[in-house]
């Protein structure tokens, strides 16, 4: 028998791995087949949307997170016929700015350096709202991504975000149904740049999430899925 499930694609953000999206996975799972995948093994955005696109389903929806959005945009511009819709959630269409490329290079040194395990606790603030920054299973959670990753993955990852181009000008090329969604408090890519990707998308539609941080999935998963369910079921 077919299942009727719509295959889901799944793209984890920097220093994540599968647990970013597990509430989700699990949310979900009655309407799509969801798989995650890996973005450590690549360091340019383009190397890791080849790959994306070499594991995943013939036709997909497809959601990415942070460094996952910049993957997303990529696959979608690459294979418009295999991407029945897009999520893009607490991410951006902008190549990185020199002051953030001159950040991620100093923790790229860090990692070189033996101090691989101050990386997320240094980020921690970033990533997650005050109140949720003292949430112990959330910062754990964080964490135990970070060691999951690694040092080795870290820098591929580093490297490729640092490599992205701007997307902006070829926002208007992707027709599919597309959900933006971001924490109303995201340090890192607040609402204004997910209003700017709404605004260049043909076919898109903004939520902002309260009381939540960059890492939406994890710090508010219940609207999360509820999002994404319509998204999948519009």
């Amino acid at each position: 028998m077919t299942d009727p499930r719509t295959p889901l694609v799944l793209l984890p953000g920097l220093l994540n791995t599968p647990a970013l999206w597990a509430a989700q996975v699990d949310a979900l799972s009655d309407i799509a087949d969801p798989q995650v995948a890996d973005l450590t093994r690549d360091e340019s955005i383009d190397a890791l949307a080849d790959r994306v696109l070499a594991e995943a389903p013939p036709r997909f929806a497809l959601a990415g997170l942070s460094m996952g959005g910049y993957v997303a945009l990529a696959v979608a511009l690459r294979a418009p016929d295999r991407v029945e819709r897009l999520a893009l959630l607490d991410t951006n269409a902008r190549a990185d700015r020199p002051e953030q490329s001159e950040r991620r290079r100093e923790l790229i040194g860090w990692a070189r350096d033996g101090r691989f395990a101050e990386v997320a606790p240094a980020l921690l603030p970033m990533l997650v709202t005050p109140e949720h920054a003292k949430d112990e299973a959330i910062a754990q959670t964080v964490f135990g991504m970070a060691d999951g990753v690694g040092p080795e993955g870290f820098i591929r990852q580093q490297t490729a975000i640092m490599g992205r181009p701007d997307r902006r000008e070829s926002l208007a090329a992707i027709t599919c149904q597309t959900l933006v969604l971001c924490g109303a408090d995201d340090a890192l890519t607040p609402p204004e740049m997910h209003e700017e990707m709404r605004d260049g998308l043909p076919n898109a539609s903004l939520e902002v999430i309260p009381d939540c941080g960059h890492l939406s999935p994890l710090e508010q998963p219940a609207a999360v899925s509820t999002a994404l369910r319509a998204w999948l079921r519009p």
